[in-house]
C-alpha cells in the first residue's frame, strides 16, 4: 500500500456565470452552472466545491491546535480529546461538519466544528467488509477518499477498490461503482466498473472525480447515472507526462480536488502538483520535479514535496498535506509560488503551536470551512486546525 501506513506497519469566487438559486433546507441554495452544481450558505455567502468551502481565500495565522482526538489509537465518540482514531485520512466539509474516513476503523465518523463532538455515522469498528446498509450495518474496508455534496458523502473505499455513497441525514451507505475486491481499470456503469484501490475522491456537484490510485488515472463519475469514464493517464503506465487524457501519466496520485473548472492532484510518487484542465483532460505540473523529494520551498519546478498526499482549494490557494515530510504547503494557484504554512520537514510529533513550531506525523487528509484548515493527522490518530 502507498498510502495510509504507519512508519511501524504498512491517502471562490464563482467565475463569471449566470447563477441559478433555488433553496432547499439547512439554510443553504442549490448553485447549478455549466460546469456542475455546488451550494451556498445563505449567511456567509461562501460556496461549497471539491468537498471544502470555496470563494473566500483563507486568511491564516498559521495557528495549529487539535480539534479531535488524541495521540493515542482507538475508537471512541467524545468530544476533543476524548474522542478516538485509528489512522484517519480523507476528510471532508459542508461548512458545519467535518465527515473523516477513519481508515484503520473502517467507519465514516462526524465532527461538529463548533464542538469537536465526535460521532459515528456509518461502519463498525473492527469490522470491515463492503456491505451496504445504514449506519452501524454498514462495512467499509480502509477507506482513504472522502467529500460531499452537502447532502451526501462519497467515499473512496480502498481496500474495496468501490466508491460508497452515504444519505448524510440517515446514514444509509450504498456501492455506486466498482465491485468489491475486484480489482481493475474497466469504464463501465455502475458494478460493471472497476477501480484499484482509490484513494482521492472530489466533486462539483455533478460529477465525482477519483484518483485511481494503483492505475494512476483519474476516473470520473456521473453521479446521476454512475457512468464511469478514465479522463486522464493512462492504467498500467506510471510516470509524470504532461499532455491530454491518455497521453497524461501519473505515478500513484492520491489527494484530487476541484474548483469546478480545474482538477488538482497530488501525484504522490511523482513528488508533484498536477493540474486537469476538466473541459479537455489538458495536464500540466503546476509545481514540484518528478523524481526530485524535498522540502524546498520556491515557485514551479523549483519547489520540492515529499510524497504529497491530500489537497483542497480555497479558490485562489491550494494548500497540500506533504506527508513524509510532516508540513502543510501552500501553493498560489496563479503564480505556482510554494511555501510552508505548518510544521517543520522530518520533525515529527502532535505539538501545536504556530508555523514551523507546530508538529505533525504523517499528515494525509485536508479540507477547509472557509476560515480554518482541518487536517487529518494521521499516525497522531487526531484532526488538526490551522487559523
Amino acid at each position: 500500500m502507498i498510502y495510509l501506513y504507519k512508519s511501524s506497519s504498512w491517502t471562490a469566487t464563482i467565475m463569471n456565470r449566470t447563477l441559478h438559486i433555488v433553496p432547499i433546507t439547512f439554510a443553504a441554495f442549490l448553485l447549478s452552472f455549466s460546469s456542475g452544481s455546488c451550494w451556498a450558505d445563505s449567511t456567509s455567502n461562501q460556496y461549497e466545491m471539491g468537498g471544502a468551502i470555496q470563494a473566500k481565500e483563507l486568511a491564516l495565522s498559521n495557528a495549529v491546535t487539535t480539534l479531535a482526538g488524541l495521540s493515542l489509537i482507538g475508537f471512541k465518540d467524545g468530544t476533543g480529546s476524548d474522542s478516538r482514531f485509528n489512522d484517519p485520512s480523507g476528510i471532508t466539509t459542508d461548512g458545519t461538519n467535518l465527515y473523516v474516513a477513519d481508515t484503520f476503523n473502517s467507519t465514516i465518523r462526524k465532527i461538529v466544528i463548533s464542538t469537536g463532538a465526535v460521532t459515528t455515522i456509518a461502519g463498525k469498528a473492527g469490522s470491515s467488509g463492503s456491505t451496504d446498509g445504514t449506519g452501524a450495518d454498514a462495512r467499509f474496508s480502509h477507506s482513504s477518499g472522502i467529500t460531499t455534496d452537502g447532502t451526501n458523502l462519497y467515499v473512496a473505499d480502498t481496500l474495496n477498490s468501490t466508491i460508497r455513497k452515504i444519505v448524510i441525514s440517515t446514514g444509509a451507505v450504498t456501492t455506486i461503482a466498482g465491485k468489491a475486491v475486484s480489482w481493475g481499470s474497466t469504464d463501465g456503469t455502475g458494478a460493471d466498473s472497476r477501480f484499484n484501490h482509490p484513494s482521492g475522491i472530489t466533486t462539483d456537484g455533478t460529477n465525482l472525480y477519483i484518483a485511481d490510485t494503483w492505475e494512476n488515472t483519474i476516473r470520473k463519475i456521473v453521479i446521476s447515472t454512475g457512468v464511469v469514464t478514465t479522463i486522464a493517464g493512462e492504467a498500467h503506465s506510471p510516470g509524470s507526462t504532461d499532455g491530454t487524457g491518455s497521453d497524461a501519466r501519473f505515478h500513484h496520485p492520491s489527494g484530487i480536488t476541484t474548483d469546478g473548472t480545474n482538477l488538482y492532484v497530488a501525484d504522490a510518487w511523482a513528488n508533484t502538483i498536477r493540474k486537469i484542465v476538466i473541459s479537455t483532460g489538458a495536464v500540466t505540473t503546476i509545481a514540484g520535479k518528478a523524481g526530485s523529494s524535498d522540502s524546498m520551498d520556491g515557485t514551479g519546478t523549483d519547489a520540492r514535496f515529499h510524497y504529497p498526499f491530500g489537497i483542497t482549494t480555497d479558490g485562489t490557494n491550494l494548500y497540500v498535506t506533504d506527508l513524509l515530510d510532516g508540513t502543510i504547503r501552500k501553493i498560489v494557484i496563479s503564480t505556482g509560488a510554494v511555501t510552508t504554512i505548518a510544521g517543520k520537514a522530518a520533525s515529527w510529533g502532535s505539538t501545536d503551536g504556530t508555523g514551523a513550531d507546530a508538529r505533525f506525523d504523517h499528515p494525509s487528509g485536508i479540507t477547509t470551512d472557509g476560515n480554518s484548515l482541518l487536517v487529518s493527522d494521521t499516525n497522531n490518530n487526531s484532526v488538526r486546525r490551522i487559523k
